[in-house]
């Protein structure tokens, strides 16, 4: 990997580190595990590792923002997350944050 590919990289993943959040969020309306969550980023486009992942899921249930409940009616047990009332207002929030944002950088990178 050349040096420019190695810097838009880092670059990039800093980038995703600060909207994954989000993107985490929007998806938690119904109680979903955590390896679907994987599949359903992943198929819009956004690469998310397990081992991201996870620690994420418990920060934000750490913070209020998620719960979780395990379902043991399967073949394996799977933990599913689902946001709280508390959660989908920061989510709210965040997602007004994330629009404003948008469109200030649309303008700066327009000009």
């Amino acid at each position: 990997m050349g040096q420019k590919e190695e810097i838009v990289s880092g670059l990039t993943m800093e980038l995703r580190r600060g909207t994954i959040v989000l993107c985490v969020l929007s998806q938690l309306n119904e109680p979903t595990y955590g390896y679907s969550l994987v599949n359903v980023l992943s198929g819009s486009g956004i690469p998310m590792e397990t081992n991201t992942l996870y620690p994420l899921l418990r920060r934000l249930e750490k913070q209020g923002l998620l719960q979780s409940s395990w379902e043991t009616g399967g073949a394996k047990p799977r933990k599913y997350y689902v946001i709280t009332d508390f959660g989908r207002e920061v989510y709210e929030e965040l997602k007004r944050q994330w629009k404003l944002s948008t469109e200030h950088m649309e303008k700066l990178l327009e000009g």
